[in-house]
């Protein structure tokens, strides 16, 4: 079975379970296969929990929830040392960070100090703590949500935070007939409760490693690699593509998304089985990549309009290749 076909299948299978959120589901893969990080805004309900424990099930991995709260402490996510009196030392109890798939449920929930506790974890792949400092997993994938219908008792994310997202996703409610086929799977769900098998791995971790390497194998043609780069010009210097542009944009994106714009849409040509990659998988992947890392001026903001605008902007402003 081809790596291809094995994708396939899981994608399948998941869309099976998470009804109604295939955006969802297809950033979830984008992000395992370019090996990034996801940040997932929706209202309670929506199977965020269930997509990323999912996936879990249907990969070689484990996976673990951190619920995040205002009295949660960084130790509490990164693990602490321990004195053992026996022994007379002092020893490493690793904490929730130290799995493969990550859910931080409610991440803006938890004071600055906390969500910082992620920074190194999710750019550097590691943990200190005193003068150690501990490898995470290879396979390392953390999906924080967020809740945009409650903002009492909740911390902004500080850009530094975000940045380390490769992508954020908003998902909406889902339509009609996928609301009718959820009640219908629930009904099936709960009379086979019993008769459910856990899962078998589609997917091993070896396999997820080949097909990060092989998306690089594919063709970029110069002209393309040079659309990727003047999309981010455009958030920094946006008064030379248009005076809109230039009084809407506050601050632009950092150089993590000129990566991340390559390796999503190198990721997302993958996955449609192509062995190139075209301007409209960066503009697919645009908004998902640019929408936490693009500032918006007062001005922007008085008349209403909201990062998504400003790339809709961007991608009319900037020629295509």
């Amino acid at each position: 079975m081809t790596l291809h076909h094995k994708i396939s299948l899981l994608s399948e299978s998941l869309k099976q379970i998470i009804i109604g959120q295939d955006i969802l589901v297809d950033r979830l893969l984008l992000a395992l296969i370019a090996d990034g990080h996801l940040l997932v805004e929706g209202a309670p309900g929506l199977a965020k929990t269930k997509s990323i424990k999912a996936l879990a099930q249907h990969i070689e991995g484990d996976f673990h929830r951190i619920q995040f709260t205002p009295d949660l402490l960084p130790s509490d996510i990164t693990g602490t040392e321990i004195y053992r009196q026996q022994e007379g030392i002092f020893a490493f109890q690793s904490g929730p960070i130290f799995h493969n798939l990550i859910l931080a449920d409610e991440i803006n929930r938890a004071a600055a100090k906390v969500q910082s506790a992620l920074l190194e974890a999710m750019g550097e792949r590691q943990v200190s703590i005193g003068n150690k400092t501990y490898a995470l997993p290879k396979l390392f994938l953390v999906m924080a949500t967020q809740n945009p219908l409650e903002q009492e008792g909740t911390f902004s994310l500080p850009e530094a935070q975000l940045d380390r997202f490769m992508m954020h996703v908003k998902i909406g409610y889902p339509d009609k007939e996928s609301e009718k086929n959820i009640l219908r799977l629930n009904r099936q769900e709960a009379l086979n409760e019993r008769a459910q098998e856990k899962p078998k791995n589609l997917v091993s971790q070896a396999d997820i490693f080949a097909i990060r390497r092989s998306i690089f194998d594919l063709h970029m043609d110069p002209a393309v690699e040079e659309y990727i780069i003047q999309l981010v010009m455009a958030t920094r210097y946006p008064s030379k593509y248009n005076d809109k542009l230039g009084r809407s944009i506050e601050y632009g994106a950092s150089p993590r998304a000129t990566i991340y714009l390559d390796k999503a849409a190198r990721a997302l040509a993958w996955l449609n089985n192509k062995d190139y990659v075209a301007p409209s998988d960066i503009q697919a992947v645009a908004p998902d990549i640019l929408r936490h890392r693009v500032g918006l001026t007062f001005e922007a903001e008085s008349m209403g309009l909201s990062s998504d605008h400003i790339i809709n902007d961007i991608l009319d402003s900037v020629a295509l290749p």
